[in-house]
């Protein structure tokens, strides 16, 4: 009887520590190393670190995690293109390797910028001599998101948005938050790469499909998609090439058609 006890609980305890194991596998840091990291992002801003990333991502346990491998990578490349794409100091030299270099929105540092300085008709008004323009990976904009994001968050990024590009670890939060978010009637960005969205038909009719081209119309179908403007279109192709990029130094496979040319933003 106490050889059945003691086999069952080796059984139990291995089956716990294959479970532990399994979440263990699941984290950032087993996806992606910091050497990896540092090769994708060679001159990103001293705020920018790997282990800034980890410990965000902490706080989004589902970010990178959902699916095989190949999936999981192919989210994380997707979040890179877009937060290297909007904070990209480009060089002809090397056009993919100067992601994650800016932490502002260099355009407003004059302090010209005061479009973003409203909540619209959100709880979330502006604090006196405080600026909303784009700050972190995904240049977070305007009081309203800035606001909601704090109380999400649990930050005073109403009263201190120059956290986002002061804090690495808020910035990566800030950002991840983001992608995660579903903003109806937009999916989030981690439903599309994950495969968890659906279009429906009305989607299908205005040409949105699942892939990297309608992440690209969540964070910003309103200026880059379905339009003919040659700066829309050099937007886009700049997040494709550095998609594919990534995809090449992670080993991953990507869909081909990648663009929202043909599809339809969503409405302010």
């Amino acid at each position: 009887m106490r050889l059945y006890f003691l086999l069952l609980a080796g059984l139990l305890t291995g089956g716990l520590t294959g479970l532990s194991r399994q979440r263990e596998d699941h984290t950032l840091s087993s996806l992606l190393s910091k050497d990896q990291y540092e090769k994708l992002f060679p001159h990103h801003h001293i705020i920018y670190t790997y282990e800034a990333l980890v410990k965000a991502a902490a706080s989004f346990p589902l970010f990178a995690a959902e699916g095989d491998p190949s999936v999981r990578k192919r989210e994380l490349i997707a979040f890179f293109a877009h937060i290297a794409h909007e904070t990209a100091n480009s060089r002809p030299e090397a056009p993919y390797g100067w992601g994650l270099y800016y932490t502002e929105e260099q355009a407003c540092l004059d302090g010209h910028c005061t479009v973003y300085n409203t909540g619209g008709t959100s709880p979330y008004k502006p604090a006196p001599g405080k600026s909303y323009y784009g700050r972190g990976p995904l240049q977070l904009t305007y009081a309203y998101n800035y606001g909601l994001a704090g109380k999400e968050l649990g930050l005073p990024l109403l009263a201190k948005p120059e956290l986002v590009s002061q804090d690495g670890v808020i910035a990566f939060r800030t950002a991840l938050w983001f992608w995660m978010k579903p903003q109806p009637p937009k999916p989030s960005c981690h439903d599309v790469v994950c495969g968890k969205w659906k279009p429906t038909p009305e989607d299908l009719r205005l040409r949105r499909r699942p892939g990297f081209g309608m992440t690209i119309n969540i964070i910003n179908g309103g200026l880059e998609c379905n339009t003919n403007s040659p700066v829309a279109k050099e937007q886009r192709e700049e997040r494709i090439a550095f998609y594919k990029y990534m995809a090449t130094l992670l080993r991953v496979t990507v869909e081909k058609d990648c663009d929202c040319a043909d599809m339809a933003p969503y409405a302010p």
